[in-house]
């Protein structure tokens, strides 16, 4: 997560006034919360908690949580306290010092809340309302918060922020409901989170709430989660919802074990063969398999996976091990799995570290998440690019976890920050800044195992046997030269989509030319009366010879346009974008030229054949 996070969590169990009965559950409501918002690798979050606190308190830690932020802060503010209703129907939520009678002066109100939320500066702002709505207290087997009917979304959703700012409320309960803290909560039992919170907490911290298997827990997500979590333990509690907010706000990382990827299973008589009595069609299956596994479209690929996994558990020796072997490949294979940016004055732009993801295309879906807010991974064609942010000095250390949809990595990154004075050539004492920029003499370069950041992919050359490096080692512009020679741009695909244009060019062109000989052979066919023939005059005009042409320039086109087609997607990463986007549009055009001039084409051949005997 890239932007400034923070979180504001007020709970409170304990009230000076007899007539508010005590909550067991927002102790535990706020530790748990605070330990899944605050954790790096889920919510990273700066988290503020607030317990038993007074309403002047309570106020002061709201306004001062929404005032001073930035456009691009994420804000979260979860209350899990008792919630109060006013003879005039106005929602407030009770302090350790709240006497009902006087609510306004001894409770927080829901207009001064949403007032801190519209003024603020803040991108988006988040509430969680772990609390019901209402002035009466049940003493049934449950413990209950409150009841009521006031219309707590209404209280938040009536005024739009200003300026557009980005806002959304969840509600434990509807208005005219209870928010339960447990099942069977009696009163010496001991504290556990409300099945809200429970389910906020669970949700974030299993990953399960990324329900759309991206990576991410966006605000969607995590409400259908606890709306189906809640309305399972409780059918009498239903959680709400209202936000304006533009795109999707992402509230955590997913720590699911891996990524899904809806699987397009395998041909019915692929199956088939898998089932065979036969050994050999069994292993001609296992072997159709292990091509599709490799194939670029992703769903046909995790559909062979699974076969392919069936196999390595189910079948004889030989095939499961050759179904191993397979699975083997779509491992998760960074290269280099390990980063160490060395030392880098603070407040520097350091540049980026290339890590290249090897493998099929299967291997290389995955989802990237930094574990430290210092790191930045930026997408690349061929995998990803690591920055590291140098506005703290020290030591950095820290992780990318990569996730698939079978397997997990992950990247190690290193690097010392120095204040921002000291800059460490690769040898020698550290020396100053001004001292280097009046230096005239360059900086040495860093050494080569620092530099080497980009990694031929290992499946597309021979391998050899690694050797150490010797006194005969090229030097580093060599080597250099040699990666920049290796990794020049391709232009076959689109040199074949060009001549796949010109060639649906030249057919039409052939097409006009055999519709326009045809007409005149046509009309000398009718002034001749009932001594001509029409096949005489065809040949006569030498419309058969341009037709024949535009047949064969057509299918040519077409199939020329798909060779270009498939080298692009087989070899994808030799071609820059805006290769990529000519050939896919000259091929375009080819196809959309050839198709109709072949058809007409073959039904003019058609109704030479039919008609040159009757006419």
């Amino acid at each position: 997560m890239t932007d400034s996070r923070h979180a504001l969590i007020i709970a409170n169990d304990r009230y000076a006034d007899q007539g508010l009965k005590k909550l067991k559950a927002p102790a535990q409501d706020a530790a748990a919360l605070e330990r899944v918002l605050h954790n790096p690798q889920i919510g990273d979050f700066e988290v503020e908690v607030v317990h038993n606190a007074s309403a002047d308190l309570m106020r002061r830690r709201i306004q001062g949580f929404f005032n001073d932020r930035r456009r691009a802060d994420t804000l979260l503010l979860h209350f899990s306290c008792h919630g109060l209703k006013s003879e005039s129907g106005e929602l407030y939520f009770a302090a350790s010092d709240t006497e009902p009678p006087l609510l306004a002066a001894t409770a927080v109100a829901s207009q001064f809340v949403r007032g801190c939320m519209s003024a603020t500066r803040a991108g988006r702002s988040v509430l969680f309302l772990d609390c019901c709505y209402g002035g009466a207290f049940s003493r049934g087997s449950a413990s209950v918060r409150a009841s009521g009917d006031v219309n707590v979304l209404e209280s938040f959703a009536k005024d739009e922020p200003a300026g557009g700012r980005g806002w959304a409320v969840i509600t434990a309960s509807d208005s005219m409901e209870y928010s339960f803290e447990g099942d069977e909560l009696a009163e010496n039992s001991a504290p556990r989170p409300s099945l809200f919170t429970h389910a906020v907490v669970e949700g974030l911290e299993t990953g399960e709430a990324d329900l759309d298997a991206d990576g991410n827990v966006s605000l969607d997500d995590l409400y259908e989660y606890v709306y189906r979590h809640v309305r399972e333990q409780n059918p009498h509690q239903t959680p709400k919802k209202a936000a304006e907010l533009q795109g999707e706000l992402h509230l955590a990382h997913s720590r699911r074990g891996g990524i899904k990827i809806v699987a397009i299973p395998s041909p019915s008589a692929l199956q088939a063969a898998l089932n065979s009595d036969e050994f050999l069609r069994r292993q001609g299956a296992v072997t159709e398999l292990c091509k599709r596994l490799q194939r670029p479209e992703l769903p046909v690929a995790e559909g062979a996976r699974q076969h392919l996994g069936e196999v390595a558990h189910d079948e004889v020796q030989p095939l499961a091990d050759l179904a191993a072997e397979a699975l083997s490949t779509i491992r998760l294979a960074p290269s280099p799995d390990r980063l160490d940016f060395g030392r880098i004055p603070r407040g520097s732009t350091p540049p980026g570290k290339s890590v290249i993801m090897q493998g099929p295309p299967l291997a290389r879906h995955c989802v990237v998440q930094p574990g430290q807010t210092w790191l930045r991974v930026d997408p690349t064609r061929d995998g990803m690019e690591v920055h590291v942010d140098t506005a703290t000095p020290g030591h950095l250390s820290g992780d990318i976890a990569l996730k698939g949809v079978a397997d997990e990595s992950v990247i190690h990154v290193e690097a010392e920050v120095t204040p921002e004075a000291e800059v460490t050539p690769a040898d020698g004492p550290p020396q100053t800044g001004p001292h280097l920029a009046n230096d005239s003499t360059p900086p040495k370069p860093p050494p080569q195992d620092q530099r080497r950041t980009v990694v031929i992919d290992a499946s597309r050359i021979p391998s050899k046997p690694k050797t150490p490096p010797t006194a005969t080692e090229p030097p580093p512009t060599t080597q250099r030269r040699k990666r920049t020679d290796r990794t020049t741009p391709s232009r076959r695909a689109p040199a074949l989509a060009g001549a796949a244009l010109a060639l649906a060019v030249t057919a039409l062109a052939m097409l006009f030319m055999t519709i326009q000989r045809g007409v005149v052979a046509v009309v000398a066919r009718a002034d001749a009366g009932v001594n001509g023939n029409v096949e005489d005059d065809i040949r006569a005009y030498g419309a058969l010879t341009p037709l024949i042409v535009c047949l064969i320039t057509g299918a040519a086109a077409l199939v020329v346009g798909a060779f270009a087609r498939h080298d692009l997607d087989a070899r994808r990463e030799h071609y820059t974008k805006q290769a990529q986007s000519g050939t896919q549009t000259l091929t375009s055009v080819a196809k959309g030229l050839a198709i109709p001039t072949l058809v007409v084409a073959v039904l003019a051949g058609i109704a030479y054949l039919v008609g040159s005997a009757h006419w």
